[in-house]
């Protein structure tokens, strides 16, 4: 008795392989890439404080918690966690008003764009207030590099502080 051997089972498996595979939006990436972004740093943005609190990158995310104050009140609060998607990242990120009051109905998303030693450069592909969102660190020195709408990339310097301070 002769089998018949069609292509079928071959083309079923080799499409279950590449759908399993997932194919990233951005350059490929993983968390611990983000390592260097852990710490907390502060800097002047105009009259205010700015400061950032990134927690350690573990379990496919890494996350800040980030401040404005002056005149001795909160101007405003955020949140951005990013995470592991299909072999890249993705950002999201939220302002909020004092009060925990969102300043936008839900979080901007932001895919990957570049990645290297110590640098790191998101574009949105969500409606929210920015086209790109980068940082970057040279030893104290934590970057974060933003660009709103039409205007150029501006860069706000912050500098690595004791959490206790």
């Amino acid at each position: 008795m002769r089998r018949r051997i069609t292509a079928m089972p071959l083309t079923a498996a080799v499409l279950t392989l590449f759908s399993s595979l997932g194919f990233a939006a951005g350059p490929a990436a993983s968390i611990d890439d983000l390592a260097w972004m852990t710490g907390t740093y502060a800097g002047a943005l105009g009259q205010n404080q700015l400061e950032e609190n990134w927690i350690k990158a573990e379990g496919g995310s890494i996350a800040a918690m980030v401040r404005s104050t002056g005149g001795g009140a909160t101007g405003m609060f955020e949140m951005i966690t990013i995470e592991e998607v299909e072999g890249s990242l993705v950002l999201h990120i939220q302002q909020f008003n004092p009060g925990f009051v969102p300043r936008t109905p839900a979080p901007q998303k932001m895919e990957l764009e570049t990645i290297g030693d110590h640098q790191v450069q998101f574009r949105a592909v969500s409606e929210g207030g920015m086209r790109s969102l980068g940082y970057t660190k040279n030893g104290d020195t934590f970057t974060i590099h933003v660009q709103s709408g039409d205007r150029p990339m501006s860069h706000i310097e912050l500098k690595a502080r004791n959490i206790w301070n």
